[in-house]
């Protein structure tokens, strides 16, 4: 995901991304404690997309607020 498509999102696209993205992240790191992944980059990956929507929001949130 770019950082240009979370900034195209509505509020509520951000939420069930991020909702959607946790459960992704949590899958992966069960899987790769019970048993081998294909593509560990997956894991780091779905980190830096949950961070890319944190930060997105934020930015929204002091836009308002100023």
């Amino acid at each position: 995901m770019k950082a240009s498509e979370v900034h195209n999102m509505s509020d509520g696209e951000l939420t069930q991304e991020e909702q959607r993205l946790r459960r992704q992240h949590y899958d992966l790191r069960s899987q790769a404690v019970t048993e081998k992944l294909e593509n560990p980059n997956l894991l780091s990956g779905v980190r830096r997309d949950i961070a890319r929507i944190l930060t997105e929001r934020r930015r929204r949130e002091l836009q308002e607020s100023a």
